[in-house]
């Protein structure tokens, strides 16, 4: 069974939030973290130089992006348009995963690596596709056969609606709905349809009337998985379009009560001498600071639990921290080499990666997306571990569709696998470094900006 990150991190990680919540921290480990902590630097093979030719910066920023677009381009699902959940998907296609595509293909049109009208034609046929394709209370599934529309289960009771992957999706679609802004009749055409499709999903359903959304309905199972979405993680652009749906729009003591636990997902404890606002101890997974904020602008953003920007800066900074620290003797971890957050995995196929077992455990994996699509935030320390990654790891990392998914150098082994929930947020992460153009076009949206508005939120 192919493993999907959000739902594999609640299931793995719930027992580790609620044990670490509370706890004053400092920069230790706790008693038993699941970490092996035997010196193994001795095994560590050098890391020697094998691309030689020294690259300027954008010319570099300029392959990796186009070459990890490829995957949601060239390897779309050709009937739907839509991304494989991974490179060897099939017709599996992943709805959270396509709302990243659609942003990275935003940035390859205004990159010149593709055609403007190319995408605008590509992203029309996904939103057709979606419009015919099984939606529960206006939410699609997790995962669809691209081919038919028809939804294909994660699990036994996760067959139906995914609202954490949905507003992936719909992040992506208002992205395009603002990107393509001309006159001509097919820009028409998307944007109505975008906001035919995203005015569709029922946020209040998920709420089962209660204050929290959950992530999970099935018609066959109801509410049993019954996981609320709940912070901090990865998902706080669920609760802002639920804000912003101008159909069914949820009221903030959603939002207080349910996403934010009335301030229970405060931390404010220090790591490495820095403050994190939010979350579990360490910060967890790198995931959490990136894909809420692909398109949601984090710059300036506030509201009575955090600053936003300062939240994703820190928590990339303790995770560089760490493996500086690097307390696990891990071979090669480094100011230039670093990135824990969810891949696949040498020991157990798929997993959560995160300083000492808070969301994740920590067994030597490093995955790419982790630094380079914490660009934004840590742009010194992303580019150091983007080097590495590319003049010294490059002929066992590098392929088709950029970066492959992760490696594990005490192990001597990287993926053979690219997952969309990875290569989207490389490109348009590093799009946002450059030119903020994805948080440029996304908080255009009158609708989110006004859901933020309702939620408290403010810019400085």
């Amino acid at each position: 069974m192919l493993f999907s990150r959000t739902k594999y991190i609640l299931y793995f990680s719930l027992i580790l939030f609620i044990a670490s919540c509370g706890k004053d921290s400092n920069d230790k480990p706790p008693d038993d973290n699941g970490n092996d902590t035997t010196d193994i630097t001795d095994g560590c093979y050098e890391l020697i130089r094998v691309i030689e030719d020294e690259l300027a910066i954008d010319d570099l920023l300029d392959l990796v992006q186009s070459q990890t677009l490829k995957y949601f381009w060239d390897f779309a699902e050709p009937n739907s348009g839509m991304a494989r959940e991974r490179n060897t998907s099939g017709n599996l296609v992943t709805t959270g995963g396509t709302g990243f595509g659609i942003m990275a293909m935003i940035a390859g049109a205004e990159r010149g690596f593709i055609e403007r009208d190319d995408v605008l034609d590509r992203v029309l046929k996904i939103s057709n596709f979606l419009k015919n394709a099984d939606r529960f209370h206006g939410a699609w599934s997790h995962w669809i056969d691209g081919t038919t529309g028809r939804a294909l289960p994660f699990s036994q009771k996760d067959n139906g609606g995914d609202l954490v992957e949905t507003a992936f999706l719909v992040q992506g679609l208002i992205a395009a709905r603002e990107y393509f802004d001309g006159g001509t009749p097919l820009e028409d055409s998307l944007r109505a349809l975008v906001e035919t499709l995203w005015y569709g999903v029922n946020w209040q359903w998920y709420t089962q009337g209660q204050n929290v959304l959950y992530w999970h309905w099935s018609p066959d199972y109801d509410f049993e998985m019954n996981m609320h979405i709940s912070g901090w993680n990865e998902a706080m652009i669920v609760y802002v379009l639920a804000a912003a749906s101008p159909t069914f729009p949820i009221t903030p003591e959603v939002y207080h009560n349910g996403w934010a636990r009335n301030g229970g997902m405060v931390n404010g404890r220090y790591f490495y001498d820095i403050q994190l606002p939010l979350g579990v101890d360490f910060g967890g997974p790198l995931f959490f600071a990136h894909y809420s904020f692909q398109g949601l602008d984090p710059r300036g953003l506030n509201d009575q639990y955090a600053n936003y920007w300062v939240q994703n800066r820190r928590h990339s900074l303790i995770n560089h921290k760490y493996a500086i620290a690097n307390p696990n003797d891990y071979c090669h971890y480094s100011d230039s080499l670093w990135g824990l957050t969810a891949s696949d995995d040498p020991q157990v196929g798929y997993q959560a990666h995160a300083p000492f077992g808070f969301h994740g455990t920590d067994n030597g994996t490093i995955t790419p997306t982790a630094a380079l699509s914490s660009m934004p935030y840590t742009p010194e320390e992303s580019l150091k571990a983007l080097r590495t990654f590319y003049y010294y790891l490059h002929d066992d990392l590098w392929g088709s569709y950029g970066f492959k998914d992760a490696f594990n150098l005490d192990l001597n082994w990287f993926a053979n696998s690219y997952l969309a929930i990875d290569q989207g947020p490389i490109v348009v992460m590093i799009e946002n470094h450059r030119s903020a153009l994805l948080w440029e076009v996304f908080m255009r949206n009158e609708d989110v900006n006004h859901g933020l508005e309702v939620l408290g939120f403010y810019y400085d």
